[in-house]
């Protein structure tokens, strides 16, 4: 239970006195006894803080900074701009957005699709046959031109990294559908994203929060099977004796929980071998689906992998996936790199929506797709006109589709060049307390006492975006 609202209160009037440290220690002893136990079911499930309109959520990151420009949010204006240079100076503009700038158009053409008349590059090729069951948003801001920092900042609220993840947030607030499987499970690529894995860390959280990542090449988890001569009823038996002298080494150290995560982590792991062999194992699946995900081409495999298995964990039960598909920071040649780009996740996505959709999952399951920024629509210049896009923290877009999204719809804009979001505008910290309030959690109230105050996702309150709600 956390200290009640007066109490907080009458803290937080006592300003820097010393009843106030000790009344701070006071309230951080309360919150980690109300934490303690948890220590041993930290993942069982829990009610929200109202009605969720998703019980799970499965999110696309695409590292490096999707153009909005060339995917979903098309930009006339640039073409009658087209290499007519300029010279931007300020001293609130950074070294890459200043300097001699020239315009650059879309090499792509665009379309509308579906009875929403969702803009869309032609190059998606298969995300246009579900046009109507998205919602595109237009209006988001962060503020970091920065990957390591936006990225921080789109994952865990926090540009300097530290916090934890939306995964671990979500993990946290409403606990794990299936005991056998980690609640907040990651799809990296075989590169990490820049900042690592603290993208996905369970910041000051325990250590039962963190995501898990599978790998992207060879076995998803290593050591999954035990040691040739190791049964499992002699793994069984050292689990034990192990719980044994972590519940004599808690008696003597009361108040942490390191020791006992790591057992729920060894626990986790002994039932997880059960479990994980059978999901990740594709095999199982019809022929003709793992095609529609472009399992076995070349240019969709690897995603379209991830994405099948993201579908397969959510039925399993699994929490919050996250999915990264890396290399979008196109400074150069565009049109090549985000046609490649396109064509790796285009038809996985597709397939993902549908699948879900078939099997009477997406009503159920919040699907986000989004970069940690958009990108610019001019670029300098550098030895020779090479067209590109710079990052741009003022303007992206990001779709989101299930679990009560408003589907069907584009909300928000950004100027005629595409340079900066200029209706439903709103930063990334209100992006967060929406993704949460799907969720069926209040961002107010999914706090944690830590450093000497209480914690949150949005780091000091946000709104939600009711436009994306249905």
């Amino acid at each position: 239970m956390k200290p009640s609202n007066t109490r907080r209160q009458f803290l937080y009037g006592l300003g820097a006195s010393l009843g106030s440290v000790a009344f701070t220690s006071l309230l951080a002893s309360e919150s980690k006894a109300a934490e303690a136990p948890r220590a041993t079911g930290a993942l069982a499930p829990k009610p929200g803080h109202f009605p969720a309109k998703a019980k799970n959520c499965i999110f696309l990151m695409m590292e490096g900074g999707p153009s909005h420009i060339d995917t979903f949010d098309p930009k006339p204006k640039l073409a009658e701009l087209h290499l007519q240079e300029f010279v931007r100076e300020g001293k609130m503009k950074s070294a890459m957005e200043s300097g001699k700038r020239y315009y650059v158009r879309s090499p792509f053409q665009f379309q509308k699709c579906g009875q929403s008349g969702a803009d869309m590059a032609t190059n998606w090729e298969h995300l246009a046959k579900v046009a109507d069951d998205i919602c595109f948003y237009r209006g988001c801001q962060v503020d970091s031109v920065n990957h390591p920092t936006a990225m921080y900042q789109m994952n865990t609220g926090n540009r300097f990294g530290g916090d934890p993840a939306i995964g671990s947030w979500v993990t946290y607030g409403l606990g794990s559908l299936n005991q056998d499987l980690p609640g907040f499970i990651v799809l990296p690529e075989l590169s990490y994203p820049q900042g690592g894995a603290a993208n996905w860390g369970n910041g000051f959280l325990p250590a039962d929060f963190q995501g898990t990542p599978l790998r992207a090449k060879g076995s998803p988890i290593l050591d999954l099977q035990p040691p040739a001569g190791i049964t499992r009823e002699h793994q069984r038996a050292n689990l034990d004796l192990l719980a044994q002298l972590d519940r004599e080494h808690a008696a003597q150290h009361p108040g942490q929980d390191e020791l006992a995560a790591r057992m729920n982590n060894y626990e986790l792991a002994f039932r997880m071998q059960m479990q994980v062999p059978e999901i990740i194992d594709l095999e199982s699946e019809d022929p003709k689906l793992k095609e529609s995900y472009g399992i076995g081409d070349d240019a969709t495999d690897a995603f379209g992998r991830k994405c099948l298995l993201a579908r397969r964990l959510v039925e399993k039960g699994v929490r919050f996936i996250q999915l990264y598909a890396g290399t979008w920071d196109s400074h150069d040649y565009i049109e090549r790199a985000h046609g490649h780009l396109v064509r790796n996740v285009d038809k996985p996505i597709a397939a993902l929506l549908a699948d879900l959709k078939q099997c009477g999952l997406l009503d159920e399951t919040l699907v986000v797709w989004c970069g940690e920024f958009g990108r610019s629509p001019d670029n300098g210049v550098r030895g020779g006109t090479a067209y590109g896009r710079d990052h741009n923290p003022k303007a992206m877009t990001i779709w989101f589709a299930g679990g009560g999204v408003n589907a069907g719809h584009t909300i928000g804009a950004t100027d005629e060049t595409g340079a900066e979001a200029v209706e439903c505008v709103h930063p990334v910290r209100d992006l967060h307390v929406t993704l949460l309030r799907l969720l069926g959690l209040d961002d107010n109230k999914l706090t944690y006492f830590y450093g000497g105050r209480f914690k949150q996702l949005s780091q000091f309150g946000g709104q939600a975006i009711k436009e994306l709600i249905a």
